[in-house]
């Protein structure tokens, strides 16, 4: 993989400007446009901060990390065939993981590329292009940058800060910043775009609210950075509370209807999406979304037959956490044998699942989407980064606070908006756990799991590290079988590989060792960037 210093390097010597002018999606070669002829309009500008929403940059992260860091590790998937993912259950990660090395080296690509952007519209950016409109495209630029920083820290702690790709080239050996000022940053390029973008915009792009649900869920985060014994900053709790309130209460955002429905390529960005990445059928390996291709549980699904090589078994963990009404959630989210699902394989009356395996992201082959030039590298899904779900769930976690149970009228009405969806029974009182597990089986799959553990770590270590440790002791990331007839799912009884008791340290990963080699400042204590 390439070194930190030198993807910066790489992309401030190549355009940085690619998109479209309608869809984000066909976007034009990088060598047709430079900034010397670039940035002339309102236009100009807006297909820069296009290139953000998706593309190569986006590839590592999304298809080598996401799902591995996000979903494996935190116990809901599982997959016992490869080398790196074995490290995931085991909790041996080393600096030479390769998830771990697709994950910062995809994040840190985001970064430069949103930096180019940033620095270029600064600049280069014509007299005549108005400031709302250079400030609303900034925006974008920071609200992406500031996904991709919001990853690093839970993933990582402490990571280096880089504004500016081009001090990169004239010190590139970085200290990390302390986790705290690497949050700081986050809020910081959130409350900007919060600012400056538009309440409603071209389908797919990002908007206040979105940049304010954002800014819910990272206060939400900050909350607890330098606490234990279960208490966070209530100031903090507070501002979760009125960003993330905001977008519930005055966006005129609402769920989608239908959760099965959700996934479904027709239903690509809509309302409820609050930040997808934007991708394209037909563009090719490194380029596109390869989630399906790498994670079906049958390569049939798959066009042209080819992929599913590590299909994600789901853990017997995840399925004890559907309650016997939640069967949409569960089935849009995870096969179990017997399933038919009409969408997939149409043109032969459907796919009926033969054993567990992974449904979301699963969306059929180029017939099924009507999409020729679909290929196994380039599904055609705009997976969402931030959902509208997430945000109700963020709000009434920001209310509950400290507290050890609320029946808050607020709290009620979105957590049980989620729920009511989802055709479960509403609830008349809110607790840290009924919320862990409500998140965890909205969001499973979605990459969002391990950021929430990780939450939990920062105000409660010591009830996070046992939540781990209890997963095992219950054999709970095992997968399992499911007997259509009995109805009964029974864990499988395979040895699993040796899992070294977790830590405190488990919830941090290690800065993969292409980095160290060449920035050995990096292995020093981390200094504060403010």
């Amino acid at each position: 993989m390439k070194l930190i210093n030198k993807i910066f390097i790489i992309l401030l010597c190549a355009a940085a400007i690619v998109g479209c002018k309608k869809s984000f999606l066909d976007r034009p070669s990088n060598s047709q446009i430079s900034s010397n002829n670039f940035y002339k309009t309102t236009a100009d500008v807006r297909l820069a901060t296009a290139s953000l929403y998706g593309g190569a940059h986006w590839w590592q992260w999304n298809n080598g990390a996401l799902i591995p860091l996000g979903d494996i590790l935190s116990g809901t998937g599982s997959f016992q065939y490869s080398g790196d993912i074995v490290q995931l259950f085991t909790r041996t990660v080393t600096p030479q993981n390769g998830l771990v090395t697709n994950g910062w080296v995809g994040l840190y690509n985001t970064v430069a590329q949103c930096n180019t952007v940033i620095s270029a519209i600064q600049q280069q950016a014509d007299p005549s292009i108005s400031e709302a409109d250079k400030n609303a495209a900034t925006a974008e630029a920071k609200f992406v940058r500031a996904m991709a920083y919001y990853n690093l820290a839970i993933y990582w702690g402490a990571v280096p800060i880089i504004e500016d790709n081009s001090k990169l080239i004239k010190d590139p050996l970085l200290n990390r910043n302390i986790v705290s000022d690497v949050y700081k940053f986050v809020a910081k390029d959130l409350t900007y775009a919060a600012q400056h973008l538009p309440k409603t915009d071209q389908k797919g792009r990002v908007t206040t609210w979105s940049a304010q649900g954002m800014l819910g869920k990272v206060y939400l985060t900050m909350a607890g950075v330098g606490k234990s014994g279960g208490v966070r900053d209530q100031a903090l709790l507070d501002s979760a509370k009125k960003y993330a309130g905001n977008v519930c209460k005055n966006s005129a955002l609402a769920l989608f209807p239908s959760y099965y429905d959700l996934f479904k390529v027709q239903n690509n960005d809509n309302p409820e999406s609050l930040f997808a990445l934007q991708w394209a059928a037909g563009v090719g390996y490194g380029n596109g979304n390869a989630l399906q291709g790498y994670f079906s549980p049958s390569n049939t699904l798959v066009p042209q037959q080819q992929g599913g090589w590590q299909s994600l078994q789901p853990t017997y963990d995840l399925y004890r956490m559907y309650s016997a009404k939640d069967t949409v959630r569960r089935k849009a989210t995870i096969m179990l044998r017997g399933d038919l699902y009409p969408e997939l394989l149409q043109a032969s009356g459907g796919y009926k699942a033969t054993g567990t395996g992974l449904k979301k992201h699963i969306i059929g082959n180029e017939k099924d989407n009507n999409s020729p030039t679909m290929d196994m590298w380039s599904s055609p899904e705009h997976n969402a980064m931030l959902r509208l779900a997430d945000v109700y769930l963020v709000y009434a976690e920001a209310i509950l606070g400290n507290n050890s149970t609320t029946s808050d009228a607020d709290a009620l009405k979105y957590f049980n908006a989620v729920r009511t969806r989802a055709g479960v029974d509403i609830v008349t009182a809110i607790t840290p756990a009924l919320l862990r597990t409500e998140r965890r089986v909205e969001l499973a799959f979605e990459g969002q799991y391990w950021t929430d553990l990780v939450r939990y770590s920062y105000y409660d270590p010591a009830n996070a590290v046992k939540f781990l440790n209890d997963q095992d002791v219950t054999h709970g990331r095992i997968s399992f079988t499911y007997d259509p007839v009995t109805k009964i799912a029974t864990r499988d009884t395979i040895a699993p590989p040796l899992t070294l008791p977790a830590t405190i340290s488990s919830f941090t990963l290690p800065i993969p060792s292409s980095e160290l080699t060449t920035a050995p400042k990096l292995a020093e204590p981390p200094v504060p960037y403010y």
